[in-house]
């Protein structure tokens, strides 16, 4: 019989050779992303077949496919803004007689954790960005916006900059290339609930390394309503807003897109829409009633002929934007003076707000009187 040292010595071997096999065999699944090893991605914020479609296998179908996280700063570092971007990338030879160059597509998702921009006209723009029309707003009191291709949460206040609100945002782009060069095209994340879970995770990570994250998760339980698909031909009147006027070019393709109308927040955005390339802003309007989307606007120059004002509204200081680009109004002049009066004055009506004292352009009785005689001039 073998003594026991022998027998000990024989396990001994054999557990080295077992946990050698399983080492092997977990190096081999982490190489292949299989269970139990699973990418992470910004900050851990995000595992790959977490449930959204831009983290599951779906988006790399593709052959040559891939997908590659870039992070730029860690939230809360140094007050500034942090960075993650998640590309998918795909090149495959044409396939058929028709088409044998190469071709490929690039889809990005940018998520950026930090304060709004200080200066007035980045500010602006990451206005007309992120209170898109084609957004849906979040629920269960949270501040912040869901669409297709973007999303926009607005931080507790312990989490403030210098004065600023602080946000986690999600935008998205896809360009393809082909026989026609480099293309725009159309992108769709998740599901809203599961851009809505990227979005919140995101935040929750990014609270924690700022130092500012809440006792308990941010999290949702109520459906969100889905706003109309895709956007329509305006008409005049321009997002349904009695008043609110534009000469719409025939050879111009605009898209309106109605956004959330409800008590404490209405959006609608106008858009010239060009095959091959990027939505370009044309006319953003909003109404923000609750503290901290209100907060977003604080600091901007304020009047009318700034297209921004505030008022009480059932006792809520609640803000009036407009911003209308150059092509479509007259820079600031009278014309969007007269169409931004007209917009407060209808939606605040709607709203229960007392009357607006506008400064910087036309008195309030002076845009009451072209709301009901001076329309045409508007246009």
């Amino acid at each position: 019989m073998e003594d026991g040292g022998k027998r000990r010595r024989r396990w001994a071997v054999l557990a080295a050779a077992l946990s050698g096999a399983l080492l092997i065999s977990g190096i081999g699944l982490w190489a292949t992303d299989s269970w139990p090893f699973k990418d992470r991605y910004c900050w851990d914020a995000w595992e790959q077949d977490s449930g959204p479609r831009f983290l599951g296998d779906y988006v790399l179908r593709g052959s040559g496919s891939e997908r590659r996280a870039t992070e730029s700063g860690t939230p809360g570092s140094g007050g500034g803004t942090a960075t993650c971007t998640l590309t998918v990338t795909s090149s495959d030879s044409g396939s058929g007689s028709s088409s044998t160059s190469p071709t490929g597509f690039q889809d990005r998702l940018t998520l950026s954790y930090g304060p709004v921009p200080e200066a007035p006209d980045e500010r602006r723009d990451w206005i007309d960005r992120y209170f898109d029309g084609s957004a849906s707003a979040l629920p269960d009191g949270l501040d912040g916006l869901v669409a297709n291709d973007r999303a926009m949460l607005i931080l507790p206040e312990s989490c403030d900059v210098a004065g600023r609100p602080s946000a986690v945002t999600l935008w998205g782009e896809s360009w393809g290339d082909g026989p026609k060069g480099r293309r725009a095209m159309p992108l769709t994340l998740a599901s809203l609930p599961d851009t809505s879970t990227m979005l919140l995770d995101a935040a929750d990570v990014g609270m924690r390394k700022a130092g500012c994250a809440p006792e308990k998760p941010l999290r949702t339980s109520a459906p969100m309503v889905r706003l109309t698909e895709g956007g329509d031909r305006p008409d005049n009147p321009v997002c349904r807003i009695p008043g609110v006027t534009f000469p719409l070019d025939e050879d111009e393709r605009y898209e309106q897109r109605v956004g959330v109308v409800g008590d404490r927040l209405q959006t609608c955005s106008l858009v010239r829409r060009k095959l091959g390339s990027p939505d370009e802003p044309a006319a953003q309007f909003v109404m923000a009633g609750s503290p901290r989307t209100a907060a977003v606007f604080a600091g901007l120059p304020e009047g009318a002929a700034h297209g921004l004002v505030r008022t009480a509204c059932d006792g809520r200081d609640t803000v009036f934007y407009a911003r209308i680009a150059p092509g479509l109004g007259d820079g600031g002049g009278e014309k969007d003076r007269r169409v931004f009066e007209r917009f407060t004055e209808a939606v605040g009506r709607r709203v229960g707000c007392e009357p607006v004292k506008t400064t910087g352009g036309t008195d309030r009785s002076e845009g009451s009187e072209a709301t009901e005689g001076s329309e045409g001039e508007a246009r």
